[in-house]
């Protein structure tokens, strides 16, 4: 993998996550690096699904796949959320 490549997966990581934050209500209490990491998850997996239901290539902007990716980043975001939440009520 090139290095061009693995920065590009870290912005769109980064972007991803920041957008899947901003669409969930409250405050999240988990740092950037997780953040960067369920951004990049998002990101693969949501170009897999648009490629699957067809909209990953359009003329212009992806705006299907754009959506997609920053859903699953906010699920991403709030399933970690919660999961760490439970870890330290039970200590």
């Amino acid at each position: 993998m090139a290095i061009s490549a693995i920065i590009s997966a870290l912005v769109v990581g980064v972007v991803i996550g920041a957008l899947g934050r901003l669409v969930l209500p409250g405050r999240q209490r988990i740092g950037l690096l997780w953040t960067v990491v369920v951004g990049i998850a998002a990101a693969f997996v949501g170009t897999g699904i648009a490629s699957g239901l067809g909209v990953a290539d359009t003329r212009g902007f992806d705006w299907i796949e754009l959506i997609i990716q920053v859903a699953l980043a906010a699920v991403g975001v709030g399933a970690l959320d919660r999961a760490r939440a439970g870890r330290r009520v039970q200590r």
